[in-house]
């Protein structure tokens, strides 16, 4: 359900390896948010995320699950 919205948003297709993490643009774009939003609910530790040089990587398994409390 949710999987296939965000596999057609990351233009993958369902045989592609899964990924491990998302941008905060990616996630951005799957739920249809503002910047200011998107750095809020990682700020919130809503779903796990990590720093890594000067970006952010939203831990997939993390913001699966909660999307999936969300629907």
């Amino acid at each position: 359900m949710f999987e296939d919205r965000i596999a057609e948003l990351n233009g993958v297709s369902k045989t592609a390896p899964n990924k491990k993490s998302y941008t905060v643009a990616e996630i951005r774009q799957i739920l249809g948010i503002s910047r200011p939003t998107a750095y809020k609910l990682i700020n919130q530790n809503v779903f796990q995320s990590v720093r890594l040089n000067r970006g952010i990587r939203i831990v997939k398994s993390s913001f699966d699950a909660w999307l999936e409390t969300r629907e």
